[in-house]
């Protein structure tokens, strides 16, 4: 993980907004940025002991953490949640995006228009609504933007399409973010998240949208033959947003066991 030398200057004031740092992906970014320096504020939507869990590890590395019931597809919500941060904290420094939807596994000539437009609406609003709600604060601390993305925007997998059709268009929200918001010198990147042993993983075995055969497929799409951890999602996000990437902007680094290669 990484760890106070690796020296983040704009974690000394202000907080990390961690939308979705309840989740397993969440609560490793959380001590990730904690680690690093960083005050972390952190929303969840029905998993209150998920985000107690991960205030605990930011407390435990010695940081402030304050955890806030938002639900991310009302932008009010998210605004007033952004600003009393900064109130509280003194500024905002990062916006992290780790939230997301329970990903059905279908084929799209299975899938009901419903079910595609809430799942997609739920995400890439939600995202939005962050970003949106955290650019005023961000181009004060001349801050970052990381959001969790998938490497089936580059490499399809069947039956993946409620999760790389939302991510696609998250992707360009966060290129087009890096593309104008530069000039404040505000940076934005991505995370290509893959198939990972935490987070949703045990629901989407336990509901049978990831069955034994789905997983030694995807094993051997990998090029390093096997799956990874919340914690190889966090460290990259945690490089993301420190200052030793502060020439990277608009990339989306997939941490995906070479899935997309």
């Amino acid at each position: 993980m990484t760890t106070n030398s690796d020296g983040a200057s704009r974690y000394a004031n202000g907080a990390a907004l961690v939308a979705g740092g309840s989740g397993g992906i969440g609560q490793a970014i959380c001590k990730v940025l904690a680690e690093a320096g960083a005050n972390v504020a952190i929303t969840y939507n029905r998993n209150r002991e998920g985000a107690e869990i991960a205030a605990a590890a930011v407390r435990a590395a010695g940081q402030r953490a304050e955890i806030t019931q938002v639900d991310l597809t009302d932008d009010a919500a998210v605004t007033d949640w952004s600003v009393r941060t900064a109130d509280l904290f003194g500024g905002v420094h990062s916006a992290i995006y780790a939230a997301g939807p329970y990903l059905d596994m279908r084929y799209i000539s299975q899938l009901e228009p419903k079910l595609f437009r809430d799942k997609l609406g739920s995400d890439v609003f939600g995202c939005y609504h962050l970003i949106s709600a955290a650019l005023p604060h961000l181009r004060q601390s001349r801050g970052v933007v990381v959001a969790i993305n998938t490497p089936a925007i580059r490499r399809y997998a069947m039956k993946d399409i409620l999760s790389a059709a939302p991510k696609a268009a998250i992707e360009q929200v966060v290129r087009g973010v890096a593309a104008e918001e530069g000039r404040f010198g505000v940076r934005a990147n991505s995370v290509g998240c893959g198939v990972i042993t935490d987070g949703m993983y045990d629901a989407l075995i336990e509901n049978g949208d990831f069955t034994e055969r789905f997983l030694d497929n995807t094993k051997q799409l990998l090029a390093l033959g096997r799956l990874g951890t919340a914690v190889d999602i966090a460290n990259a996000v945690g490089f993301l947003a420190s200052d030793r990437a502060n020439y990277i902007t608009g990339q989306t680094l997939m941490v995906d066991g070479g899935f997309a290669l």
